[in-house]
């Protein structure tokens, strides 16, 4: 009966905790995508096309290096790929191929507590991968405001805002027919090539820049230019970023939340 009633009062640490242990049998490889990614990625833009760029335009970003420009898009497209890969396959390994949720299931832990857990050990791995991205972008001089370091949670919720509808979308899928494969390369490549990662989102044509307007990825790459090197916005429009990504996790969570209950009752 006590553990029965410890299930239920902290059954989403428990399944956290769970997901974390499942992460953990494969660190070495996070660790180097985590690091490594970030130090390759940077130092051919630093060294390289970054190079070249500012040499030629240089003052189309700002004032500011096209590497100071480049680093906040990184760390958001960063955790943006984190979030799509933890909240598609193993949410279809969890129902399908090994039916991992189902042992959580039959204990006195909760769907919602299946859901959270889920969400809460993404959101760990997301806040260690972002604030390690963030860390090398500073070592390589790419943050240079004292308040850059809030780019972390700023990517946090960015992953989120991303990933909670596509995790309700996968709990709904009865077969892998190869939809996640189509998710990323038609939704994901699309958003990180049209949200303003690489270019100023105004120097799209007028017809694209829809996918920027509704792109998670843009509105925190917003924010995060205004942390990192105090990109000028109007404290309204900050505003309507941070609400864009709260409302669509927030709609998110609810959907997932509904797409698990009504998979376990089916």
């Amino acid at each position: 009966m006590v553990s029965a009633s410890r299930a239920r009062r902290f059954g989403s640490w428990y399944y956290a905790e769970h997901s974390l242990r499942v992460m953990n049998s494969y660190r070495w490889v996070l660790l180097a995508n985590s690091v490594g990614s970030p130090v390759v990625y940077l130092f051919a833009m630093g060294i390289g096309l970054a190079t070249l760029v500012d040499q030629n335009d240089g003052g189309a970003f700002g004032g500011v290096s096209y590497l100071a420009f480049l680093a906040p898009a990184l760390v958001m497209s960063a955790a943006v790929m984190t979030a799509a890969t933890e909240f598609t396959y193993p949410v279809m390994d969890g129902f399908k191929w090994r039916r991992v949720y189902y042992g959580p299931h039959a204990s006195p832990l909760g769907v919602h507590q299946i859901v959270n857990g889920h969400i809460l050990a993404v959101s760990i791995r997301l806040t260690a991968g972002s604030a390690a991205y963030f860390g090398i972008t500073a070592l390589f001089g790419a943050a240079p405001s004292a308040w850059g370091w809030l780019s972390v949670p700023i990517a946090v919720s960015c992953g989120l805002a991303f990933g909670l509808p596509l995790m309700a979308y996968a709990a709904s899928i009865r077969e892998d027919k190869g939809q996640f494969a189509l998710v990323m390369r038609f939704i994901v490549t699309p958003l990180f090539l049209f949200s303003g990662t690489f270019f100023p989102l105004e120097s799209l044509p007028g017809y694209l820049r829809w996918i920027g307007w509704i792109s998670p990825l843009w509105h925190g790459t917003e924010v995060g230019r205004t942390l990192s090197y105090g990109y000028s916005q109007p404290a309204w429009l900050i505003i309507t970023h941070m609400a864009f990504l709260a409302g669509l996790a927030g709609v998110g969570w609810i959907l997932a939340q509904r797409a698990y209950q009504r998979r376990f009752s089916g």
